[in-house]
């Protein structure tokens, strides 16, 4: 499990603490803390932030607090990143990050249930398939484990079937775990970068 309520754990920090909260991006690194995590037992899940309606910085700060009050240990967080839109391409511009999270019960379907209960939460609405968004919330990896299973009411892909791909991922894993290993490819998150065919833009956002 996420933690003992997770469907109902919410703390919306104040828009007037976003730019001093960003300052201390990246907490730790993954190297940092890595042995600590190992002290405490806990799985390391990797977490993909978007957002590219309203306003973009708050709606991240605002799911980085639902991790927290959720129970749920600040691993690694990257630099936010202002990146192209893909695939769907009329949309606005958004802000990408990736959160390292750690937790003892760290269950797969249960995270996954809770990223998008708390998509919903923040205001998500799905109208066109990878349009616009408050909040995206996407369950990149979660330690080395590889599931591909069709659960009650969502499909679980593990690691994200398209996270290889993604300039606006593989960026900021770069950044907080350059070292980590795709469990499918066997590639560190480097190489994947490196050998991307992927031309969208991705700066770091400095606003």
């Amino acid at each position: 499990m996420v933690a003992d309520k997770p469907a109902t754990a919410t703390c919306d920090m104040p828009i007037e603490m976003v730019d001093s909260y960003f300052t201390i991006s990246p907490i730790r690194s993954m190297q940092e803390s890595d042995q600590t995590e190992k002290l405490r037992g806990g799985r390391v899940a990797y977490l993909g932030l978007g957002s590219n309606l309203g306003d973009r910085a708050a709606n991240l700060v605002r799911a980085i607090s639902n991790l927290i009050a959720a129970n749920l240990h600040l691993h690694a967080l990257s630099s936010i990143y202002e990146t192209e839109p893909v695939d769907y391409l009329e949309q606005p511009r958004f802000l990408n990050m990736v959160v390292a999270v750690t937790g003892n019960q760290l269950d797969p379907f249960s995270l996954l249930d809770f990223c998008l209960e708390t998509e919903r939460r923040l205001g998500r609405q799905r109208t066109i398939p990878r349009g616009e968004r408050t909040i995206d919330i996407d369950l990149l990896m979660l330690d080395d484990l590889i599931i591909d299973v069709l659960g009650d009411s969502n499909r679980l892909t593990l690691p994200h079937p398209r996270m290889h791909m993604r300039r606006f991922v593989l960026t900021p894993m770069d950044e907080i775990a350059p070292d980590l290993r795709h469990p499918v490819s066997g590639k560190t998150m480097s190489q994947l970068l490196d050998a991307l065919d992927d031309s969208s833009a991705v700066k770091v956002y400095l606003d």
